[in-house]
C-alpha cells in the first residue's frame, strides 16, 4: 500500500483508494457487519424525534419525491444526498450509536448513512459497502485523534472529521483514485463544522452535525469524481484544519500504522442511551451497588471521578430541560442507574418526571482525577466514591465500560439492542427486524445491497 510511505491527507487518501479486501483481516471484516448492525439500531431509534422530524422535512420540501437511496425511518427513497442527511441525523439522536474513545469521534453515524445510499444508488455489493466503511473508519478515527483534545474542547469531532470519513467511504464506493480520494477529503474538510455551544441550551444542533458531516462528505466524493477540486493539505496545511482549530495537533497520526493498526477494531459499542463520557461512573455505580447490595434510598452522595473532557462537556449541563439535554447530565444518568438499573432508551423519556432520580442526581458531583486524566483518551477508566447513609464511604472501579473492545457487546446482545431500539419508536416490527438483521449478518456476500426494510407502509 502506498500509503504507508505517504504522509498527511495524501496518505490517508492513498491507502483509502488503494485499500484491497485481501488486506482485511477476518477480524475486522466481522466488526464491520457489527458495526453496521448497531448503526442500523441506532438509526430506527431516531423515528419520532423532533429534531430528526425537522431534518426529514426539510429534505421533503428539498429534494426529490423518490430516488435510489432508503430513508429508514419513513421506509421512503430519496437522493443519496437526503438519505445520508436523514438516516445521519436519525442515527445520533438516541445517543446509542457506536464511539472510538482515542478520537472521541462517532464514526458510525456519518460513515454508514453515506456508504448505504451511495451503494444502494451505484448498485455496489455488501463487501464493497463494508471496506467503503471500513476505510472511513480508518480515516475518520485517524484524523480525529491528530486533531487532539484541544480540537474536542470547543469542536465535536463528529460534526469536523465526520465529513472526511464520509468523503472516505463514499469514495471508495465511487471507485475514486488516490488523487481524486484526497480532493474530496479536501473539499470535505474546508466544511468542517459543529460546535459544542448547542449543550448549553438544548439546542438541537447534536444530530445535524452527524447529518451535515455525512451529506457533505458524500457530496464531496461525488465533485471529486466529477473533476472538483479540493485543498490538498486539508488537514496539514499551513492553513488547514489542524491550523486552524487546534493547540495540540499531532500529524503523524494521520497515517501511523496504516494498514497495520486497524482504529475499527477500537470503536465501542454504547451499552447505555446516554453521551459515552457518563459510561464509565455509570459502570462503577452499578458494580458498587450490585456488589454492596445497595439501594438508591442508602446512598448519601456520589463523587464521579473523570477526565477533564468529561467536566468540560457534561458541566454544561447542571439541570436538564429535555431528554436529550438529561443523556448529558451525570446525576440523570447515574440516578437512572441507582433507581432503576439501567440508563437504556425508555428510562431516558421518563427521566425528566423521576423525582427519585432528581432527588439522587443532586447527590452527584464530579471531579477531575489525576489518574483518569492520564489514561484519557485512550483508555476511558470509572471512578466512583459513595457515601452511605450508615456512614461508609465505598469506592469503585472499572476498567473497560461495558461496550468497549476489551468489555464488547456479543453478537446476541448486539441483536437484542437493536430490537430495542426499533421497538422504541415503532420503526419496524419483530419479524421485520428479524429479516433485517439476517440480511445485515449477510451482508458481505451480497450481490447488490438492496433495501434493509420493505416500502413505505400503507
Amino acid at each position: 500500500m502506498s500509503a504507508i510511505h505517504e504522509s498527511g491527507s495524501a496518505g490517508l487518501a492513498a491507502f483509502a483508494a488503494e485499500l484491497r479486501p485481501e488486506q482485511v483481516p477476518e477480524p475486522v471484516w466481522r466488526r464491520a457487519e457489527e458495526l453496521l448492525l448497531d448503526w442500523f439500531g441506532s438509526a430506527l431509534a431516531g423515528k419520532g424525534a423532533r429534531p430528526v422530524a425537522s431534518v426529514a422535512d426539510f429534505a421533503a420540501a428539498m429534494g426529490p419525491a423518490d430516488g435510489a437511496a432508503e430513508l429508514l425511518i419513513s421506509r421512503r427513497r430519496s437522493s443519496p444526498l437526503f438519505a445520508a442527511m436523514i438516516n445521519a441525523a436519525a442515527s445520533h439522536v438516541a445517543e446509542q450509536d457506536d464511539v472510538h474513545n482515542g478520537a472521541v469521534f462517532h464514526p458510525g453515524a456519518v460513515v454508514f448513512p453515506a456508504a448505504l445510499a451511495a451503494a444502494q444508488a451505484l448498485r455496489r455489493s455488501g463487501a464493497e459497502l463494508l471496506l467503503a466503511a471500513i476505510a472511513g473508519y480508518e480515516a475518520g478515527i485517524r484524523a480525529g485523534e491528530c486533531l487532539g483534545r484541544s480540537h474536542y474542547r470547543v469542536f465535536h469531532t463528529t460534526g469536523t472529521v465526520g465529513g472526511i470519513a464520509a468523503a472516505v467511504a463514499t469514495g471508495r464506493l465511487l471507485r475514486l483514485d488516490a488523487r481524486q480520494m484526497n480532493h474530496a477529503i479536501g473539499t470535505a474538510g474546508t466544511q468542517a463544522a459543529g460546535l459544542w455551544e448547542f449543550l448549553r441550551t438544548a439546542a438541537d444542533s447534536k444530530p445535524l452535525h452527524a447529518a451535515h458531516a455525512s451529506a457533505s462528505g458524500l457530496a464531496a466524493a461525488y465533485l471529486a469524481r466529477d473533476g472538483f477540486r479540493g485543498a490538498e493539505r486539508i488537514l496539514e496545511g499551513t492553513q488547514g484544519m489542524a491550523a486552524g482549530m487546534s493547540r495540540d495537533a499531532d500529524l503523524s497520526r494521520l497515517t501511523d500504522q496504516l494498514g497495520q493498526r486497524w482504529a475499527l477494531l477500537e470503536t465501542s459499542f454504547k451499552y447505555h442511551a446516554s453521551c459515552r463520557h457518563t459510561h464509565p461512573a455509570a459502570d462503577a455505580l452499578l458494580q458498587l451497588m450490585g456488589q454492596h447490595g445497595l439501594s438508591a434510598r442508602e446512598i448519601v452522595r456520589v463523587n464521579a471521578k473523570v477526565h477533564v473532557a468529561a467536566l468540560e462537556v457534561l458541566g454544561a449541563v447542571a439541570r436538564p430541560t429535555t431528554v436529550h439535554q438529561a443523556k448529558f447530565s451525570m446525576g440523570t444518568v447515574l440516578g437512572l442507574i441507582a433507581c432503576h438499573g439501567a440508563a437504556g432508551i425508555a428510562e431516558f423519556e421518563r427521566a425528566l418526571d423521576d423525582t427519585a432520580v432528581a432527588d439522587f442526581a443532586a447527590r452527584v458531583a464530579m471531579e477531575a482525577d489525576a489518574e483518569v486524566e492520564a489514561a484519557y483518551p485512550r483508555r476511558w477508566i470509572g471512578k466512583v466514591e459513595v457515601l452511605t447513609r450508615d456512614g461508609r464511604r465505598l469506592e469503585s472501579r472499572v476498567e473497560q465500560p461495558k461496550g468497549d473492545p476489551g468489555n464488547t457487546l456479543s453478537r446476541a446482545e448486539l441483536e437484542a439492542k437493536a430490537m430495542r431500539l426499533a421497538a422504541f419508536g415503532g420503526a419496524a416490527g419483530p419479524e421485520e427486524m428479524r429479516l433485517a438483521l439476517a440480511r445485515l449478518w449477510d451482508m458481505r456476500g451480497a450481490a447488490v445491497v438492496g433495501r434493509l426494510l420493505p416500502g413505505e407502509r400503507e
